[in-house]
């Protein structure tokens, strides 16, 4: 028998009533292998491997529970310890989602990296985390052999599929699950105790790898439920493009799925493709996703009309503000309600909408979630008035802040004012409570006096039949401070012309404001993202800094 499904207590007929009854459990012993698999029918659907043959592969939470056994057995074997860090590189996968499960079972860390990353940026974090172990496959090998010797912690590779060498240090993920045993003891863990080593986006560069206790799914739960509009229903199958590398493949995607009981789909992509997504979701009867704003945006510029079996009950998304445009597309060929949510790596999934219960209001990050305490403040730590920008701060003992920074004492204790999270995003409240964002604290656009934000700017360029994709930044003007400039992606068969400038310029100042205009306009080819999807504002401001004039 299935284990009762320990989710919280959503009930309440409006906002205000979910908000006062809602109380988040708080235990102090706590594993995430337990919560997510140990305690399901062994014989349910839980993991659906979508193959470019065709011959997909089904997992059930017993299969994957007596592979996570073997898998930790090997770790162990290998000479790894409670609280050793365990680092995979794959794109969705059945092995991604054994490694970290035997991790948290065993008492160890797991750190996801990215697919995309290069060299480089494997190398520092493998170092930096002092990875005992990695989880890869060949080309993952073929970036990290080169520095393996200057990776003195890393004692084993483990891949995918056998790879012919007379090093021992490497090894087949398949081999050591057939050799080892299917019975082991979960290693009692507290709810306090370090499950997860992520680091914050980027692709080269010190990034910071914020530490994650295991309690982190309790605070991504609340979230996770009302932005699907109180999932899990029955019957239910999950699904999202994002890189199980980042939080938002985890925290937004495998982990709250699985401890809801739920299956959920892998389909390792490349670049993402609206055709492709259409056609997986329909197959798999896919009724609840995550879709990131690119995606979201690349699906309506494609035109492709979704299948008419397509069974989606919720659409979420998070990480780019979502404007009118995009949240009527969804609502027209989609046929839900997108419910966008708010969070970051330190801190997920505490503010956002849920259709199902309260209005969504367009352009807006939604209502702080039940269980939160979220706050506007000034630089002092002051509440600002109700519709003035200051940061999003969030209270320090919510379950959804990680531990710290790895390694990093000075960094964590700059992302803290007394009790609160510093996100460094800027936002308002409006009189109903809920949030809108502003940018980032380096996004703000200062010019002749004015505060602007991108997020309105570029929703309204997006508006514009000839956009297909659209990013605002400040740049240095002798007599404003700084002047806006927008990056454009024209849609496909529209040609770059003055009189189109021209033409988006008007579209601007009618629209928004005369001093909310791009004076500058510079169509390219692609925008630069990072790997979870969020435009690169900073690059584009380099960029305009290193051209002429």
């Amino acid at each position: 028998m299935a284990a009762r499904l320990q989710l919280p207590e959503l009930t309440g007929a409006d906002y205000d009533e979910l908000r006062e009854r809602f109380r988040l459990p708080s235990p102090t012993s706590f594993n995430l292998f337990t919560a997510c698999l140990g305690r399901h029918d062994p014989s349910a659907p839980a993991l659906v491997v979508e193959q470019p043959d065709g011959l997909d592969e089904l997992y059930s939470f017993g299969d994957i529970s007596g592979m996570v056994a073997r898998f930790a057995n090997a770790l162990r074997g290998l000479g790894l310890q409670a609280g050793d860090r365990v680092a995979v590189l794959l794109p969705q996968s059945l092995e991604v989602a054994v490694t970290h499960m035997a991790a948290y079972r065993a008492g160890m860390v797991a750190v996801p990296l990215s697919y995309l990353f290069g060299p480089d940026a494997l190398g520092y974090r493998l170092a930096d985390s002092s990875a005992r172990a990695l989880v890869t496959d060949r080309d993952g090998f073929d970036k990290v052999s080169d520095l393996w010797a200057e990776l003195p912690d890393l004692g084993n590779i483990i891949t995918s599929l056998p790879i012919a060498s007379s090093d021992s240090r490497l090894r087949s993920f398949r081999e050591l699950l057939s050799t080892s045993s299917v019975t082991f003891e979960t290693v009692p863990t507290a709810a306090e105790d370090p499950a997860m080593l992520i680091y914050t986006s980027g692709t080269t560069g010190r990034a910071k790898g914020a530490l994650h206790a295991h309690r982190v799914i309790l605070g991504n739960l609340p979230g996770f439920c009302l932005s699907h509009n109180f999932f899990p229903q029955p019957g239910e199958v999950f699904w999202s493009p994002a890189d199980w590398a980042w939080a938002g493949g985890l925290f937004d995607a495998l982990l709250p799925a699985w401890y809801c009981g739920r299956p959920i789909v892998a389909g390792p992509i490349g670049h993402f493709d609206p055709e492709w997504a259409y056609r997986l979701m329909a197959k798999h009867r896919v009724s609840n996703t995550f879709l990131f704003p690119t995606a979201l945006k690349m699906m309506r510029q494609s035109g492709v009309r979704p299948p008419s079996d397509l069974r989606l009950r919720s659409v979420s998304t998070g990480g780019e503000a979502l404007g009118e445009e995009i949240l009527a597309w969804g609502r027209d060929d989609l046929s839900v309600t997108i419910n966008e949510f708010y969070g970051q790596t330190e801190a997920n999934y505490f503010v956002g909408n849920c259709a199902g219960r309260w209005p969504v209001k367009a352009g807006s990050m939604g209502r702080p979630y039940p269980g939160f305490d979220v706050q506007v403040q000034s630089s002092d730590g002051s509440p600002v008035a109700t519709g003035a920008v200051g940061e999003v701060v969030l209270r320090r003992q919510s379950a959804t802040v990680f531990l710290g920074y790895w390694g990093q004492p000075t960094a964590t204790e700059g992302k803290f004012r007394g009790e609160w999270l510093l996100t460094g995003d800027q936002a308002r409240f409006d009189s109903d409570g809920y949030l809108w964002f502003e940018g980032r604290a380096d996004d703000i656009i200062s010019s002749a006096g004015y505060r602007i934000g991108p997020t309105d700017i570029e929703d309204c360029l997006l508006k514009h039949p000839a956009v297909a994709l659209a990013a605002a930044v400040g740049v240095p003007d002798a007599t404003r401070g700084e002047a806006i400039k927008a990056y454009l992606v024209l849609r496909e068969g529209i040609p770059p012309s003055a009189d189109l400038e021209a033409d988006l310029r008007r579209h601007v100042k009618v629209r928004l404001a005369a001093y909310q205009y791009p004076r500058h306009i510079e169509f390219v080819d692609e925008l630069p993202m990072t790997t979870s999807g969020k435009i690169r504002r900073n690059e584009l401001r380099q960029m305009a800094r290193e051209q002429p004039g």
